[in-house]
């Protein structure tokens, strides 16, 4: 039975965080965007807690919770059914072995649990496949909306290099850009939100 297990968002980001994505930038680059980048910090070196801003950030509470509750739900429940099945097989068996039911007995309820066996794997197997699009969608917004808010917090192209902070030994603190980036990843949730409503 294929097991489902929520996807860690920052393992998929990790790589993408920072990847440099050509796209037409807004002409909105603000004056408060550059005063923002002014206090997190000089250089032309900066990173990002990628683990943090994906646990912390509006679209994993909102959503991200309720999906991985839903899949762990399904996975405690396929379990259960797993083992009803085949406490009930073996106590089919037990019963045979004693000679406490027929043959034709047994082999009629065996064909029972195969039968339900094979429905309940069936129905297991595509609400698999519901929760692993679910999830890889959930995923690859999570991974739009860091990246563009990566791309829009660098539109003025001040740092030459942005890294997630996993692959940090040491750095000063004062090249962390995570508050900023939390920050506009939940402006860009919150405007996609709003804009989604209005198209509804």
């Amino acid at each position: 039975m294929k097991k489902i297990f929520f996807p860690l968002l920052a393992a998929a980001l990790v790589m993408t965080a920072c990847e440099s994505k050509t796209s037409e930038q807004t002409a909105g680059s603000t004056e408060a965007q550059t005063e923002a980048n002014a206090q997190i910090g000089s250089g032309d070196i900066a990173y990002v807690q990628v683990e943090a801003v994906l646990a912390q950030c509006d679209l994993f509470l909102n959503e991200g919770k309720a999906l991985q509750e839903k899949t762990e739900k399904a996975q405690k429940s396929w379990a259960q059914r797993e083992q009803s099945l085949q406490a009930e097989a073996a106590q089919l068996q037990e019963k045979y072995q004693k000679g406490l039911i027929t043959s034709r007995d047994a082999q009629a309820q065996q064909e029972s649990i195969q039968k339900r066996v094979a429905s309940y794997q069936t129905n297991a197997q595509k609400e698999a496949q519901t929760l692993d699009e679910e999830n890889y969608v959930f995923t690859n917004r999570a991974q739009d909306l860091l990246q563009r808010a990566v791309q829009e917090i660098n539109a003025d192209k001040r740092y030459k290099l942005i890294i997630n902070a996993s692959a940090l030994i040491d750095a000063d603190t004062t090249l962390n850009i995570t508050p900023a980036v939390l920050k506009k990843v939940n402006e860009l949730y919150a405007a996609d939100k709003k804009a989604d409503k209005a198209k509804n």
